[in-house]
């Protein structure tokens, strides 16, 4: 396959040029790299949620909106399906480069991650990326400057020209758009995390409800988690039967019930005090190629309305 980054530098030079129809601000940094306001100086959009979903998984997933109710309100959904969920939603669409430079802190998503391939799922699924670009997105309530970039450049080993930075904030329409987008990726993490072979995941759907923004990140991160947790579904086809589907889902986790922002408040705020089986999509139905079809856990639309109102 292209390289991942290529591809999702083809998605990149779709937002440079259309950046004022998709409401978004680009800024060339001092080295070259590039800055894409998707929603942090700007208030960001729907259609920028989207293509930013596209860039994270380098274009091996289809992303688009549905209209469907929250507790008998109208509200906007997200759908993602791919048939590369190893490569797409693991390999690049992903959080999991923590950015801290100088002053600057953020959460980096995307297929530069494979390029450093240091995490243990490029081992498991056999890929990493060798590209002259680097593509990572970037949620931060700050647009990352020069310093991030040359962190970028140095630990990819890509000329800081070649390096994109799609920059969101959480309480943005992008961020709740591009939240809303992870209910495939985090059922694949999940059984990705619990043993399961990720490349005998063969097509993930996923769709959550679209958080209303909030004026701060804390309750933005605390409404886009409920979404997912409470909202969030997700249909895989896998190749081979297991015994613990059942625990792919939120409702696995004994805290499970209650808001994010009171989970989150109880550990002060502190994420790694949280069990990671908090983190998956509230329902999911898995279909076994040729075998059984199990669906497991529920959708919670009070929790979503107390959280969303």
């Amino acid at each position: 396959m292209e390289s991942l980054n290529r591809m999702a530098t083809e998605l990149v030079d779709e937002a440079i040029d259309f950046a004022e129809e998709l409401t978004l601000d680009v800024h060339a940094l001092e080295g070259d790299a590039a800055v894409i306001d998707f929603g942090v100086a700007v208030p960001g959009a729907v259609e920028a949620g989207l293509l930013l979903a596209e860039i994270q998984t380098a274009g091996l997933a289809t992303v688009q909106t549905r209209m469907d109710e929250v507790a008998g309100a109208p509200t906007t959904h997200v759908e993602l399906s791919t048939d590369h969920p190893a490569l797409g939603l693991l390999c690049a669409g992903k959080a999991g480069w923590e950015l801290s430079v100088d002053d600057f802190e953020g959460l980096g998503s995307g297929p530069a991650r494979a390029i450093v391939a240091e995490e243990d799922i490029y081992a498991r699924v056999g890929y990493a990326d060798d590209a002259d670009f680097a593509v990572l997105a970037v949620e931060s309530d700050t647009l990352p400057d020069e310093a991030v970039a040359a962190a970028v450049a140095e630990r990819t080993g890509v000329p800081e020209s070649g390096v994109f930075l799609p920059a969101f904030s959480t309480a943005s329409i992008t961020g709740s758009v591009v939240a809303a987008a992870r209910a495939a990726e985090l059922a694949t993490f999940r059984l990705s995390e619990l043993g399961y072979d990720p490349l005998e995941v063969l097509s993930v759907s996923g769709s959550a409800p679209v958080a209303p923004v909030a004026d701060d990140e804390e309750t933005a991160m605390a409404r886009t988690n409920d979404a997912l947790a409470y909202g969030g579904q997700a249909h895989l086809v896998v190749e081979e039967p297991f015994d613990r589907f059942d625990e792919v889902v939120s409702t696995a986790a004994d805290d499970h019930g209650q808001p994010f922002a009171d989970i989150f408040a109880g550990v002060d705020w502190d994420m790694s005090e949280l069990p990671v089986d908090l983190f998956g999509p509230a329902q999911v139905t898995v279909d076994v190629l040729g075998g059984e079809t199990h669906v497991v856990g529920d959708t919670h639309e009070d929790v979503l309305a107390e959280s969303f109102h």
